[in-house]
């Protein structure tokens, strides 16, 4: 509708706001070249809207126009775009109706002078570093004596047979677990977390090698997946990053416990050569026996000193001279102890004596008797009364009787 045929339409009163605002966005969508439109600028005033649009606005020396990414196009982006920034955005101008302004509808924004893959990078890079997930005291110690290695990486690449290969030949004790997971491309950044999930979750191994060889920015764009550096930042079990060539950097690398140059440089770093074992085992063995000899012979000269200082201080002829004393002395004490066992035996002889001559029963046995009453032995017969019943007592026996009579003559 052209301006003409809105003024008919309208009549005398003119027309609304709303039928100018939308004439004015036919005019700007039928425009080729506002249609599809390339702008460098500076980027201002930018606001990343929880809805997951961007609202900005692009700026040169002298001019700015509002714009606006959709959040189907910003889910999109590689990088987040942030205020002062340069950028090369490719998208339409077109009017927004209801408040009657023009703005730019970003379909995609590149950096301008740099990729964007790399400023993506760059970005993520320096917030886990702010976080401290690259900090050396988060680092894990790789084992010196690894029993099983896990690597996560291509099954059909180079890298996995570089590893293997290496690892049986320095390290033949150590076996090697191989998850086979996504390098490159659609699906690579969940296969690669799965990888670590695995083995820090099982236990099954001591360390873990993750990598792939060499390639592009792109190649290797799955290394840098910022929940593939978090997971691995969390987990237990070591992690050796072995990603691309020497020259490669990726947030694995940074994130990791220790970062290889290569592959094959990872699986060196991962288990000690065993011939350098043997040979310093060898050194140590060598090195312990000369010790121990030289310890010895230390120890004997000392040994040899002290009996040439013993023998000089005469010490050893006056030893002799307490031992035939203690020797005397000992003889004495057997003898003296010999007369008192002596002495005391003929006393307890004697004693033997009197006490067979005082002994009752032995006067019994002459014919003598005892009477007592009521189990008390009588010395008298005034201790008597005529009735009592008496237990005489002879050496062989007893008998009891009854007093009829009491006389005290005899």
């Amino acid at each position: 509708m052209d301006i003409s045929s809105l003024r008919e339409r309208t009549g005398a009163s003119g027309f609304t706001v709303t039928e100018l605002n939308n004439y004015i966005k036919n005019i700007f969508e039928a425009d080729r070249t506002l249609s599809s439109v390339t702008v460098k600028g500076e980027i201002s005033n930018f606001t990343a809207h929880r809805s997951g649009h961007l609202y900005f606005s692009l700026k040169d020396a002298d001019s700015q126009i509002k714009a606006v990414m959709f959040r189907s196009s910003a889910s999109r982006l590689r990088f987040m775009p942030e205020n002062g920034m340069r950028v090369i955005v490719h998208g339409s101008v077109s009017c927004f109706s209801r408040d009657g302004v023009y703005q730019l509808y970003a379909g995609s924004i590149q950096p301008d002078g740099v990729g964007a893959l790399y400023l993506a990078y760059e970005q993520l890079k320096e917030r886990l570093a702010e976080e401290g997930l690259f900090d050396e005291g988060h680092k894990k110690p790789i084992p010196e004596l690894p029993r099983n290695i896990g690597v996560i990486t291509s099954p059909t690449g180079a890298a996995v047979r570089d590893i293997i290969n290496i690892v049986k030949r320095r390290f033949p004790l150590a076996t090697v677990y191989v998850y086979p997971a996504l390098v490159q491309g659609e699906g690579a950044e969940a296969s690669l977390i799965e990888g670590v999930d695995f083995f820090d979750n099982s236990k099954l191994v001591d360390t873990v090698i993750i990598g792939r060889g060499g390639g592009s920015i792109e190649d290797l764009w799955a290394f840098n997946s910022e929940a593939l550096a978090r997971r691995i930042f969390s987990a237990e079990v070591p992690v050796i990053s072995a990603v691309g060539h020497e020259t490669d950097f990726t947030i694995c690398d940074f994130v990791s416990d220790l970062r290889a140059p290569t592959p094959s440089a990872a699986a060196e770093l991962a288990v000690p050569d065993m011939r350098e074992l043997i040979e310093r085992i060898d050194v140590s063995l060598d090195r312990a026996e000369r010790a121990l000899t030289r310890r010895l012979e230390r120890s004997t000269e000392r040994l040899e000193n002290l009996n040439q200082r013993l023998l000089a201080s005469g010490v050893p002829q006056l030893l002799l001279q307490k031992r035939e004393l203690v020797e005397r002395l000992r003889v004495m004490a057997d003898r003296a102890v010999s007369d008192v066992l002596s002495g005391l035996s003929s006393r307890l002889a004697v004693s033997s004596e009197k006490l067979v001559a005082l002994n009752p029963l032995g006067v019994l046995s002459r014919g003598y008797s005892t009477v007592a009453v009521r189990g008390k032995v009588v010395g008298s017969v005034s201790e008597l009364n005529d009735g009592d019943t008496i237990t005489v007592r002879f050496s062989d026996g007893a008998a009891d009787a009854v007093v009829n009579r009491i006389s005290k003559e005899y």
